[in-house]
């Protein structure tokens, strides 16, 4: 199987989308572009970055019941993309058993993210499974990711804030659990609370005691919903009553275009993902691009951001998942702009960090626009 890391992918091949009839092509030097700007990533997980050689060596390393075909597999991505869930399962439970292990998954995730552009990230990672299938306590497996993300800031002048999220396929008491041990466990790097996996296993209202435990310590919160074309009522769940600062995927807000016009006036931002594999297997190919609900959210004044969600198993790098919002899905460049800025105001950095940014991304930003002739703001 030829080499599929991020690095290697034609420009045609990202994230093996559809082509768009709103398609626009591009130079090398525009291209430069999306990889160029200063950007943050507010939307992926830990364990869809993993690079398949390294998810190689680990499967060797603890002798894991998986065949190098079976790893090969994980990482393939056609026109019909199934779902990355299984992967994710498979490291929890095989691969990933000391706290070394994950310091090297969390170091090569930032590594591949700042050759990307990205200049600060907040990602996800579920301890739930480390705990109870692998064994693993939390502080442990903890203490093996901050390692790693305070080493990739010395080496790779990349900042990051770790997202321990609840696993939603299992009991709320899981649920709970797991805020007790990132509370027990403070850290400045640990900044608040998500929620992911399979959503129609575990609407969000099932953890509302996790997420209010979290807020009484200070946490920030977040969560997935309105994904796998789950209703919009988990939407409005998560932000009116669990009470979350900002939302991941959230898509089917569009079906109730009064409610998404009110969270656009309260500047709630979404964290979407251009490569999400629910749209590509249920949207006609031909009219993926133009039927995607991200256009409507535009359309409906809603802040979005866009981001890889799972980079190394959807075939997708930071900057291309900002270049296909500009190639696909019919953004110009002041929109990107305009994400730009949105990515800094929903990140929980410092407020010192974010006006740090806000004073001088937007000249960077015009600046590289202007250098590779993408077009002017």
């Amino acid at each position: 199987m030829a080499d599929q890391t991020p690095a290697s992918f034609g420009p045609a091949s990202i994230g093996y989308v559809p082509s768009s009839p709103l398609a626009r092509t591009l130079t090398d030097s525009q291209r430069s572009f999306f990889e160029r700007i200063p950007k943050v990533e507010l939307h992926c997980h830990l364990l869809g970055a993993v690079r398949r050689d390294t998810f190689l060596d680990l499967a060797e390393k603890h002798a894991a019941p998986l065949s190098r075909e079976d790893v090969e597999g994980f990482y393939h991505r056609g026109s019909k993309p199934i779902g990355v869930l299984r992967v994710l399962r498979a490291l929890e439970a095989h691969l990933l058993l000391t706290p070394e292990d994950f310091h090297r998954i969390a170091y090569e995730y930032l590594e591949d993210a700042a050759a990307g552009g990205i200049r600060h990230t907040e990602f996800f990672w579920n301890p739930t499974a480390t705990i109870r299938d692998a064994g693993l306590p939390y502080d442990a497996a903890v203490s093996g990711i901050l390692s790693g993300m305070r080493e990739a800031l010395a080496d790779f002048d990349i900042s990051s804030l770790l997202i321990p999220s609840i696993d939603r396929e299992a009991p709320a008491a899981d649920a709970l659990a797991m805020v007790e041990q990132v509370v027990a466990h403070p850290d400045p790097l640990v900044a608040g609370i998500g929620i992911d996996y399979r959503e129609p296993d575990g609407p969000p209202e099932m953890f509302a005691a996790a997420y209010a435990l979290a807020k009484r310590h200070g946490l920030r919160a977040t969560a997935h919903a309105g994904e796998f074309g789950m209703p919009w009522t988990n939407v409005a769940t998560v932000v009116d009553d669990i009470g979350v600062d900002r939302v991941d995927h959230g898509y089917t807000i569009v079906d109730n275009p009064d409610l998404a016009r009110s969270y656009a006036q309260r500047g709630l931002l979404f964290t979407i993902v251009p490569t999400n594999s629910y749209y590509l297997r249920t949207l006609a190919p031909d009219r993926w691009a133009l039927d995607h609900p991200i256009r409507r959210m535009a359309q409906l004044g809603l802040k979005m951001h866009p981001n890889t969600d799972d980079p190394t198993l959807h075939h997708v790098s930071p900057a291309g998942a900002w270049e296909l919002m500009y190639t696909h899905l019919g953004f110009d460049v002041a929109d990107l702009r305009a994400m730009m800025l949105n990515g800094i105001d929903g990140a929980w950095a410092s407020e010192a960090q974010r006006a740090e940014w806000r004073a001088e991304w937007p000249a960077e930003f015009e600046a590289i626009a202007a250098q590779t002739g993408i077009g002017t703001v």
